[in-house]
């Protein structure tokens, strides 16, 4: 009954497009081989290089995430090559995967547990053992975007500087990029990939890899290269098709163009700080909704959680009812677990882009409108009488109450998430 309305959508990717997003791309066909869509292209590449914080050469492929992998394995690997794959959830497995379907061997590296971050010293012993120098690169995201786990990039980073060891080091930004700190060059990241649906605001349709000197000099004796991913190809801009393969993705890159301009009229380091601030208020409701068999981070250590996307385990609550009230009732998409560990047992809120705090939380009188046309639809009843935790979903985050005997309870709950999240996002702000 509360779903009318203009629908929230709070999975982590694709993200809220900008109205100013949505209005660039509102225009006619242009010339492709002159003009002023040649200056947007141009305009572009250059200012990937400061949202990855690079002086590495950025392409643009027409695409998803998994275009942007093939694009990196294509122009740097030969069939035979060996890969090592930092696996944190589902992202780098599936980036590995599509290595392997190119002939190169893969062998994956487990985080010390399902619900952590890769463990850079495990890195580091991985690589001493590797004397030979048998892999050629190293595979890692930022952020998965299942797991909502976040890896310390420079700690892996310093972790392969102490071996020495001359991997080239590969990481997947897709859900970070626009929303967490990245810095490709002091980091020494070797190739970087992301993607225009998360962080940066745009519709799903483009990838970017920016590879390094290091990187190019791969791509030289590459035995995957092909016509259309080749980065020789693309970096002869003599002609402006030659930086796509072909006709250019026209009203994406106005898109891009617009999303760019506004992370930058915010100040890039404003729009890291404005995500943890949100993120920050999301990790304090989801610790209110907490108990013990129901609700629970699935990253366990705080310092390991990103500030773009949160999975939540939902112990006896069923989570496939809870999502679809959420929808149907509250006007609100919760985004599905994925991957085998999440999968029928959580869901995640992806809090990445253009997002501000009453985006995040609606804190408003209809939450208790929800309690009349929810109770007891999503939950599954244990044997014990002990109180049930239930959602009462109003905007990306829920109003939690316990549905107990003694409605008192369920208010003061519903008041401690409230003001918790709140006074918390004010301390943050204090902070910075």
């Amino acid at each position: 009954m509360l779903s009318n309305g203009r629908q929230m959508v709070a999975i982590p990717g694709p993200s809220i497009i900008p109205e100013r997003v949505l209005a660039a791309m509102q225009r006619p066909m242009p010339n492709i081989y002159e003009g002023p869509l040649v200056d947007v292209s141009l305009s572009i590449l250059a200012d990937l290089k400061k949202i990855a914080r690079t002086t590495a050469e950025p392409f643009i492929a027409i695409g998803n995430g998994h275009a942007a992998w093939e694009m990196v394995i294509t122009n740097s690997m030969s069939r035979g090559d060996k890969v090592l794959v930092l696996d944190s959830g589902r992202f780098a497995i599936g980036w590995g995967e599509a290595a392997a379907s190119h002939g190169v061997e893969v062998e994956v590296l487990l985080a010390p547990s399902k619900r952590s971050a890769v463990d850079p010293e495990a890195v580091a012993d991985r690589l001493r053992a590797d004397t030979g120098h048998t892999i050629d690169a190293i595979l890692v995201v930022q952020t998965d975007t299942a797991s909502s786990v976040q890896n310390d990039i420079a700690a892996i980073r310093r972790a392969i500087d102490s071996t020495g060891h001359p991997a080239l080091f590969m990481v997947d930004c897709i859900a970070s990029l626009g929303c967490e700190p990245y810095e490709m060059d002091e980091w020494k990241v070797d190739v970087t990939v992301g993607a225009s649906q998360k962080g940066l605001m745009c519709p799903p349709g483009i990838a970017f890899v920016w590879a390094n000197d290091k990187a190019l000099a791969a791509h030289q004796n590459a035995g995957l290269r092909n016509s259309y991913w080749d980065w020789t190809a693309r970096l002869d801009r003599s002609a402006h098709y030659f930086i796509y393969a072909g006709t250019p993705p026209i009203s994406l890159l106005y898109a891009m163009r617009e999303s760019l301009d506004m992370i930058f009229e915010e100040g890039l380091e404003n729009v890291w700080t404005r995500h943890r601030i949100l993120a920050e208020a999301v990790r304090e409701a989801i610790a209110t909704w907490a108990t013990p068999g129901g609700m629970e981070f699935n990253i366990i250590e705080p310092g390991q959680r990103s500030d773009a996307v949160t999975s939540i385990l939902t112990g006896s609550i069923d989570v496939d009812r809870m999502r679809e009230i959420a929808e149907v009732s509250a006007g609100v998409t919760l985004g599905l677990g994925i991957g085998p560990d999440l999968h029928g047992v959580g869901f995640r809120i992806g809090h990445m882009g253009h997002l501000n705090p009453p985006m995040i939380s609606r804190r408003d009188r209809s939450s208790a409108a929800l309690d009349g046309c929810t109770d007891g639809w999503f939950r599954r009843r244990r044997r014990s009488r002990k109180p049930e935790q239930a959602f009462r979903v109003v905007g990306p985050l829920a109003v939690v109450h316990c549905a107990c005997d003694d409605p008192e309870t369920g208010r003061r709950r519903r008041n401690e998430l409230q003001t918790t999240a709140f006074s918390r996002t004010k301390r943050v702000q204090r902070r910075t």
